[in-house]
C-alpha cells in the first residue's frame, strides 16, 4: 500500500545537498520497484535510540496488534544493517505490534545507509505522522532546525506543514516544564498548552494547568479564562492632595497637562506638548 505524499521534495534539498540522500529522504518509506521485501526475525531488530517518538498509545497499539493478527503486517518496516542485527529507521510501532501479536518475522526493506542519513530519514518520517505526541513533534522540529540551521519557513516546506503550525508547535516548549510534561503525558492537549502561553508567570501557568485537569476545562474555557485575567484592572493608588495641587499650579503656569510622579528619594515631572510650536513655547517658558 502506497502512503500519501505529504509535501516533501524541493524542501528537503535545503536540508541535504547530496542528491542521492535527498532521493532517499523523499521516498514514502514504503515499497518501490527497486527495493526487495525481506522477512527479518523480530529478535534481530532493535529500535532507534534517538527517534522522536517516546510514547506509544496503548489502545492504538492494541488495535494494530489485533489487525496484524488477522491481516499480517501490510506495510513493511524500513531497517538498516548494523553490527549485531538491524536498526529500525521507520516502523517501530509496527515492529512493537508484531511482537505483541507473537510473530517471529516481519516484512522489511533493508537499506544500505549510514547512521547520519538513517537519523534524518527517521526524524522526518516521524514528524510527518498525524498522531505524534505534540511535545515530541515540537522537539523534533527544534532538532531539525538546529541540525540544519533552518528557518521556520524552510522547515515548513521540508515537512509539508504551514509556517504557523510549526511556530505554534515549537512555542509549546516555552511553557513551564511541568506543563510541558503534562502535555507530553497526554493529560493536557496542545490546544490547552497554546492557551496557557497567554499566562506569562510560570507558577500561575502551572496552577492554571492543574485546575484545567481537575475541572476538565475545554480549550475554549481556558482561552476565555486567560482573556479575562489579562483584562483585570490594576489597582490605581489615589494621589495625595498636595500632589494634585502642585500639578494644578504647574498646568496653570505652563498651559498644558502636567503629571507629577513622586518616588521615595526622587521623582519625575511629565509635561505634555502638542507639536513643535508648542514645544518651542514651553522651552521659552522654562528657560526664562
Amino acid at each position: 500500500m502506497t502512503g500519501k505524499k505529504r509535501g516533501l521534495g524541493k524542501g528537503l534539498s535545503a536540508l541535504i545537498q547530496d542528491k542521492e540522500k535527498v532521493d532517499l529522504l523523499i521516498k514514502d518509506n514504503t515499497l518501490n520497484h527497486k527495493e526487495m521485501i525481506e522477512s527479518i526475525k523480530l529478535e534481530d531488530i532493535i529500535p532507534k535510540s534517538d527517534q522522536p517518538r517516546k510514547i506509544f498509545n496503548k489502545d492504538a497499539l492494541n488495535d494494530l496488534t489485533e489487525s496484524i493478527k488477522v491481516n499480517g503486517v501490510i506495510q513493511p518496516i524500513i531497517i538498516r544493517k548494523i553490527e549485531n542485527g538491524y536498526e529500525i529507521i521507520a516502523g517501530e510501532r509496527r515492529w512493537r505490534a508484531a511482537k505483541e501479536a507473537n510473530l517471529i518475522e516481519i516484512p522489511a526493506i533493508v537499506r544500505d545507509i549510514d547512521e547520519e542519513t538513517a537519523s534524518k530519514i527517521s526524524l522526518i518520517e516521524n514528524v510527518q505522522r498525524e498522531n505524534l505526541n505534540p511535545i515530541e513533534e515540537a522537539q523534533a522540529y527544534k532538532r531539525l532546525m538546529k541540525e540544519y540551521s533552518l528557518k521556520q519557513d524552510e522547515l515548513a516546506k521540508a515537512v509539508g506543514k504551514s509556517r504557523s503550525y510549526i511556530s505554534n508547535n515549537i512555542r509549546l516548549l516555552n511553557l513551564d516544564k511541568r506543563v510541558v510534561e503534562l502535555i507530553y503525558e497526554g493529560k493536557l492537549t496542545s490546544g490547552h498548552g497554546k492557551a496557557l502561553l497567554g499566562i506569562k508567570d510560570l507558577e500561575e501557568q502551572f496552577k492554571a494547568a492543574d485546575r484545567i485537569i481537575k475541572q476538565g476545562s475545554n480549550v475554549r474555557e481556558v482561552e476565555q479564562t486567560v482573556k479575562v485575567s489579562k483584562k483585570k484592572p490594576k489597582k490605581i493608588k489615589s494621589k495625595e492632595s498636595y500632589i494634585l495641587e502642585v500639578e494644578e499650579k504647574l498646568m496653570g503656569s505652563l498651559g498644558t497637562k502636567v503629571k507629577l510622579n513622586p518616588g521615595k528619594r526622587s521623582g519625575k515631572i511629565e509635561i505634555e506638548y502638542y507639536g513643535n510650536d508648542d514645544l518651542d513655547r514651553l522651552i521659552d517658558l522654562l528657560t526664562k
